[in-house]
């Protein structure tokens, strides 16, 4: 056989890989939906088999309802490690308040790309995904509360995280000056030498979707919680910074202003006196 025969050969072998894969047939579990599906299920069997405390509602129970109700490509996450050898905990925090409550941070993939994989969408490293996240796939983060009733999952609401990735740590607070309890997401930021905590404020009380306002600290990235007009919304103070580079490379930052915004329930937006064509969404 000469090298034309081989080469042809090769070229043939190449083609029915590539039009497998295309398929669906082949590819890992981050490009097929049935073989991600498939390795779910494995794992939650192994999880079942290995599990001696089970629970209603559980955790178990949670990952087995959103493989089998949210569609294709949705996870609970995980939150992220503290130490390098730290197994990760899923990010759900159970908590009793006049009933059996679930809250959960889910990612959901974006339609048309590659289903994400979790790991990169928690930490550091992975807050630079925001820059380009379509190779490994774009995550939708979701804070969603459930309600445990009977054994059975009750999905009360879910909002969404204006982030792609960098996923820390999930907590519940109260905001002092009202009294009234928040959910605060915590995200690595690299892009801005921070974090970024997303609040959401239980206005109305757990069973009501929450109202969402950002907080961060950066390098030269700065905004606070704050009560500007002594409503029930919470407001922040947003800081301005200048830096300069001298002869000797040294960076000095300098603070130049700080902003009140406040939320108006007319336009929906939190505004400021400062300047009438300043706003936020959140």
């Amino acid at each position: 056989m000469n090298w034309k025969n081989l080469l042809i050969i090769f070229f043939a072998f190449i083609l029915v890989v590539s039009c497998t894969s295309k398929s669906g047939e082949s590819g890992d579990a981050a490009t097929s939906q049935s073989k991600d599906e498939k390795l779910r299920e494995y794992n939650l069997q192994v999880q079942k088999e290995q599990t001696q405390n089970r629970f209603p509602c559980d955790t178990i129970s949670l990952k087995e309802y959103i493989l089998n109700n949210y569609e294709a490509g949705t996870y609970l996450v995980e939150f992220d490690k503290t130490f390098t050898y730290n197994i990760p905990k899923p990010a759900v925090i159970y908590f009793k308040d006049t009933t059996n409550y679930i809250l959960a941070v889910i990612a959901k993939s974006k339609p048309g790309e590659r289903n994400i994989e979790t790991k990169n969408v928690i930490g550091y490293e992975s807050s630079f995904i925001n820059l380009d996240s379509t190779k490994l796939g774009t995550a939708f983060f979701w804070l969603t509360l459930f309600e445990c009733k009977d054994g059975e999952f009750n999905r009360l609401w879910e909002s969404e995280v204006p982030i792609h990735g960098g996923f820390n740590r999930m907590s519940i607070k109260t905001w002092k000056p009202k009294n009234i309890k928040y959910v605060e997401l915590n995200y690595e930021d690299g892009i801005i030498s921070g974090h970024r905590n997303y609040n959401f404020y239980l206005i109305d009380g757990w069973k009501k979707p929450p109202h969402l306002m950002e907080t961060y600290v950066g390098l030269t990235h700065k905004r606070t919680m704050a009560n500007i007009n002594n409503d029930k919304f919470p407001d922040y103070w947003e800081y301005r910074f200048t830096s300069h580079f001298w002869e000797d490379s040294l960076r000095t930052i300098k603070l130049i202003d700080s902003i009140p915004f406040y939320w108006s329930t007319k336009r929906n937006l939190y505004i400021t006196d400062k300047n009438p064509r300043w706003f936020r969404k959140y």
